[in-house]
């Protein structure tokens, strides 16, 4: 039900599971473990996989932290979008490459959720794009030092609130990796 006209497809976006970024996340193996299961998964049902991967001071580009997860192998033909802000679409290609894929529903996966995440899904449904969280399936470290909640309740609060997010003409939700539909 996407606002974007001539749009009909589906992809998976994979934000940010990298080592550097991942690397005390919450429930890391489990996460990965169900971004893995969602990667197989679109590649068998022929959804795009659409990679990002953000490069910061922090997190330079070409190295050690910045690459992907050895568990999470991108294949040569899956997009791949370098970013520098928390809004994947922010200063990319993204919408460029989703709009050749003829994509106006996202699944989101990946890191992190108060972070690259938020901004990403709202972003995307600000566009018009219908967005799927995928509540098993994305992951922040404790960041309690700072003062925000444990990552535990960041993630809960998270999935809740998308859950029940809402727009004319798009469709949001949260659902878990088992309960995910790629070409609804």
């Amino acid at each position: 039900m996407t606002t974007l006209p001539d749009r009909p497809n589906t992809a998976l976006l994979v934000i940010d599971v990298q080592n550097g970024v991942v690397a005390s996340a919450h429930e890391r193996d489990k996460v990965i473990a169900n971004i893995a299961t969602l990667v197989d998964r679109a590649r068998a049902e022929q959804v795009p996989v659409v990679w990002v991967q953000h490069n910061d001071d922090d997190l330079p580009r070409d190295t050690e932290l910045w690459q992907l997860v050895p568990e999470l192998v991108r294949r040569g033909p899956e997009p791949l979008v370098h970013k520098s802000y928390g809004d994947s679409f922010e200063g990319t290609d993204l919408e460029a490459r989703l709009a050749e894929l003829g994509v106006g529903r996202l699944i989101v996966a990946g890191a992190q959720t108060d972070q690259c995440i938020r901004s990403t899904i709202h972003g995307a449904f600000a566009r018009g794009y219908d967005v799927t969280l995928v509540g098993d399936a994305h992951t922040t470290e404790d960041l309690s030092a700072y003062g925000a909640p444990g990552p535990d309740a960041v993630i809960a609060h998270t999935n809740l609130y998308w859950r029940y997010q809402s727009a004319p003409g798009r469709q949001a939700g949260t659902v878990d990796t088992a309960e995910v539909s790629l070409t609804a």
